[in-house]
């Protein structure tokens, strides 16, 4: 019995140290293993991950290429990629209902459906969801929405976002993104086909709010969306400063959403100031923010005419002064008198040119017509005769005779129009050069710059004529008094006269759509009443309900 008990004593002994531990360092190593596995497999394939390209060429279908590039990254469960789901068929007649859920339960493979746990499950589980093109069923926008989105994800939609020819969208909604990964992102987009145009990173709040990096110079972005992403004033002083310095200005960015965020009085003025010199922004969103009356002020100021800084005075001039000697420098190519015609007023030649951009008109629009025309060149010296202390018309001459050797001038001369007093619309033109023409001379940029827009002179101070390319501010659920009010009342009013004058027949004339309500006056006071009146026949949207409403009244 001893020996029999003790075999049983020594073989559950032995087995231990050997067996039983080996064993259980096999299974504890095993399991360290599949923990590390992660770890020390992901490291080398992140090695391999430059060759992943010329081991699996993307097919342009993104369904299979994330799959595929998901699997050779080593995720094992990783997001599907499926058409993005309609909205409930709520309003949909009864007809129609019994048939659309039908199929978005065929294609989705159970949507919102209460009836099922699993069609819940299925809803919730994280997917990139994508708009597809009704014709060829090719990728129009990509929707990634509430699960976290890492540097290596990004580096897989860095390989299969690309062949996606009809890409226009990118909408990253609370993906955990960081200043780490926006940095990776900004540099997927080059990556991405000349198509995608439209962004919107929303909940997504970044502790140093390096959003500005979307809107640098070289960025092709013209619709952003940075709402829900706790901007404060820090935020939005970069966010203006991308719009528009003293010496540089985006020119793509047409739409910019910034509602939900925190921006107070100083945060507006820092848009504000961002807006003295931008062209091209068309609609702006500041909702549901935290501003004042002096933010509102500081925003309605520079959409009429506002005075000059110091600084921005030095600018001008200096611009002027290039502009001149620029002209000067091409004046001997065209003829022998350029010289003289040129040299006659260097310094007050600068002051005529600010002074004399109305009378320019006619020549302008002459050299217009001459290139469609191609007039002889008696025509340019009359003009050139007509303007002899101007500085300008040699330039109008020579660049007739470049426009014989290159098209693209045609591009320059219309945005020689600041002379209009439309400075604007020239942003406007000038922006869609660059987005069809990359590479422009330098030239037009300095011509369009707003400093280069006539201005007037009253007490001694330079006013410029304020920006009238903003259609659209949306300035609703802030903090806004009848004090703020009056500011923009007095903005409506410059605009609804500007609108009436002969010198905006061609150009912006200002905002169509102005929203200011559920702010903090009441919605019956008399200065909220008159900027609805002023605003009511510049609303398009105001002038189409009429229109639509007649058809329906004669029907009835």
């Amino acid at each position: 019995m001893s020996g029999e008990a003790s075999a049983p004593g020594v073989s559950p002994r032995a087995p231990r140290p050997g067996t039983q531990k080996s064993s259980g360092a096999v299974t504890k190593k095993g399991d360290r293993a599949t923990k590390e596995k992660p770890v020390t497999v992901l490291q080398p394939v992140g090695e391999e991950e430059p060759k992943n390209p010329e081991e699996y060429q993307c097919t342009g279908v993104l369904e299979t290429d994330f799959a595929e590039l998901c699997t050779r990254s080593g995720y094992t469960d990783f997001p599907k990629v499926v058409p993005r789901p309609r909205p409930h068929p709520a309003f949909v007649p009864s007809a129609s209902m019994s048939e659309k859920p039908a199929l978005d339960d065929q294609r989705l493979s159970g949507s919102c459906s209460l009836n099922s746990l699993e069609s819940k499950y299925v809803f919730f589980r994280p997917t990139v969801q994508v708009e597809l093109e009704p014709e060829d069923k090719s990728v129009k926008e990509v929707f990634i929405r509430g699960w976290k989105v890492e540097e290596r994800i990004l580096g897989i939609f860095s390989k299969c976002l690309p062949p996606l020819s009809q890409l226009q969208a990118i909408n990253l909604w609370k993906v955990g993104l960081t200043d780490k990964t926006l940095t990776a992102f900004i540099a997927l987009l080059p990556l991405c086909a000349p198509t995608l145009r439209k962004v919107s990173l929303e909940g997504n709040p970044l502790p140093e709010q390096s959003y500005h990096k979307l809107m640098a110079l070289d960025s092709t972005i013209s619709h952003l969306s940075l709402r829900n992403n706790d901007i404060d004033d820090h935020g939005a002083q970069l966010l203006g400063q991308a719009l528009s310095t003293l010496h540089s200005c985006n020119r793509s960015l047409v739409s910019l959403n910034l509602g939900f965020n925190h921006i107070g009085d100083a945060g507006a003025g820092y848009i504000a100031d961002g807006l003295r010199l931008n062209r091209a922004l068309l609609w702006l969103s500041l909702a549901h923010n935290r501003i004042q009356d002096q933010g509102a002020l500081k925003l309605a100021e520079v959409l009429r005419p506002f005075e000059l800084t110091h600084t921005e005075v030095v600018e001008r001039r200096r611009l002027l002064l290039e502009k001149g000697s620029q002209e000067r420098s091409r004046s001997p190519s065209s003829s022998r008198h350029g010289d003289s015609k040129g040299e006659k007023n260097p310094f007050t030649g600068v002051s005529n040119v600010a002074l004399s951009e109305k009378p320019d008109k006619t020549p302008a629009t002459k050299t217009l017509k001459g290139l469609g025309k191609k007039k002889d060149k008696s025509g340019d010296g009359a003009k050139r005769e007509e303007k002899p202390g101007s500085g300008q018309s040699p330039t109008q001459g020579t660049l007739k005779k470049e426009d014989a050797k290159a098209s693209k001038g045609k591009v320059t001369i219309p945005e020689q129009k600041p002379n209009k007093g439309k400075g604007p619309k020239i942003g406007n033109k000038e922006k869609r050069s660059f987005l069809l023409e990359s590479e422009l001379v330098s030239e037009p940029s300095e011509v369009v710059n707003p400093l280069l827009e006539p201005v007037e002179h009253r007490e001694g101070k330079v006013f410029m004529p304020g920006n009238k390319v903003l259609l659209h501010l949306n300035l609703a659920r802030n903090r806004i008094t009848e004090v703020g009010l009056e500011g923009f009342l007095a903005t409506v009013q410059h605009q609804a006269q500007f609108s009436k004058s002969k010198s905006a027949a061609k150009g912006p004339v200002g905002l169509l759509c102005l929203s200011l309500a559920k702010n903090y006056f009441s919605p019956q006071c008399p200065t909220y009443t008159m900027i609805q009146e002023l605003m009511l026949p510049r609303d398009p949207i105001s002038k189409a309900k009429p229109r639509e409403e007649e058809p329906a009244a004669s029907s009835t």
